[in-house]
């Protein structure tokens, strides 16, 4: 099954929905034992592993967190080969000085945004969507 390539549709088809909650990144060390806890993306780098998960969650399991974010999911199914989409969206973003934090799952993209700029986020992606149209 495989998604969207276009880049014009995929920005005019965009649909964006912020998902319940503040997310944060944690990091554990090679050489800690991972949590017993619920994450929304575990990646595994040299220096250690990066957790994106819920904000009381790192907290209730007292994890040293940063980048307070929302979530926001883009429905459409984007290829994992589309070219330019996630560059066109950070592109927005930055013209309204807000760093994002993309994540590309198998049939979504995911955006992760500055906790409290999340309906600016969402604000620019309408008018992408619409500009699109």
């Amino acid at each position: 099954m495989t998604g969207e390539t276009n880049l014009d549709k995929l920005i005019s088809s965009l649909s964006a929905v912020l998902v319940e909650g503040v997310f944060v990144f944690v990091t554990i060390p090679p050489n800690q034992q991972m949590p017993k806890v619920r994450c929304r993306m575990m990646f595994e780098e040299a220096e250690g592993t990066t957790l994106i998960l819920l904000k009381s969650d790192a907290e209730t399991h007292n994890l040293p967190y940063e980048f307070p974010c929302r979530m926001i999911t883009l429905n459409i199914h984007s290829s994992l080969e589309a070219v330019g989409f996630m560059a066109r969206i950070a592109s927005e973003l930055a013209k309204d000085d807000m760093g994002v934090n993309p994540v590309s799952g198998f049939y979504h993209d995911h955006l992760f945004v500055p906790d409290g700029r999340e309906n600016d986020a969402l604000r620019i992606l309408r008018k992408m969507a619409d500009a699109g149209s």
